[in-house]
């Protein structure tokens, strides 16, 4: 049987930094042992150009939702257009969509009504969510189980916060995205993490073209750097580099409900 590819579930290829090869960037991956990839929207407009690289590119899926430092763009006529996008052909799921406390001029109730409304446009639609939470681990866990996020499924993306909020996100069945972070040197909460959760609810992501992992860290990041993840998702587990792949496009297959041959048939 044929080694699997290494899945690429969380990657900005919209973003302006790949305006300069992103055609080249892209159509490499496949031969690189990256297929298939999960372009993440972010606003209206990232979420209209995602939808634009999946008609290109036949091993891209999308994910359509507004990120919470876009939410204010949104209106119920805007969040309907979400809903007729996210109907579309190889959309995987709602994302990305969350809370972010990072900034002090954050409106946090707009955030909070945007986060509940995009849950409940998932649970319409029988789609899982792409989670986003920075500097707002209690507010995003008392919103999720607000909304029974658990009967939604979904991924915490860039999973940033410590092992006692990590088991929460875990008991309520969620998948964690695993990118560059591990390998920093500050990095030691995430390898922690790493350390406790089963490998079949791991996910790897590489946040393109954010959070490149060392040696490239402070560079454009993209989805040819996920070995470096692999690599030490493997160190921490004692596993092969090969069975962390295997075992990771099997999670985001299951995530995303992609059929593995179709997925495989793309890079083709």
């Amino acid at each position: 049987m044929r080694n699997k590819m290494i899945f690429e579930t969380h990657a900005h290829y919209d973003d302006e930094m790949f305006d300069k090869d992103r055609d080249e960037l892209i159509a490499s991956l496949p031969g690189q042992g990256i297929c298939p990839v999960i372009n993440i929207g972010a606003s209206l407009s990232s979420c209209e150009r995602t939808l634009e690289l999946m008609q290109r590119y036949p091993f891209f899926y999308g994910a359509i939702g507004v990120h919470p430092s876009d939410v204010d763009e949104l209106d119920e006529e805007k969040l309907a257009r979400l809903e007729t996008w996210c109907q579309k052909k190889r959309v995987v799921a709602v994302g990305e969509i969350g809370l972010d406390y990072h900034y002090e001029d954050t409106d946090k109730p707009c955030q909070k009504k945007w986060f509940a409304a995009q849950m409940e446009l998932a649970r319409r639609l029988s789609l899982p969510i792409v989670v986003h939470s920075r500097d707002a681990a209690k507010d995003t866990l008392d919103l999720m189980k607000e909304h029974r996020a658990q009967e939604i499924g979904g991924v915490v993306h860039c999973f940033s916060y410590s092992l006692p909020i990590a088991r929460e996100f875990y008991d309520m069945g969620f998948y964690f995205g695993i990118g560059g972070v591990l390998t920093f040197s500050n990095g030691k909460k995430l390898r922690e993490v790493v350390d406790y959760l089963p490998m079949d609810r791991i996910l790897l992501e590489t946040d393109s073209p954010y959070l490149a992992p060392v040696p490239h860290r402070g560079e454009r990041n993209c989805s040819l750097y996920l070995p470096l993840v692999v690599e030490e998702i493997a160190r921490i587990k004692g596993l092969t580099t090969q069975s962390v792949v295997d075992i990771t496009y099997e999670n985001a297959c299951r995530l995303f409900n992609v059929d593995p041959c179709c997925a495989a048939g793309a890079a083709k």
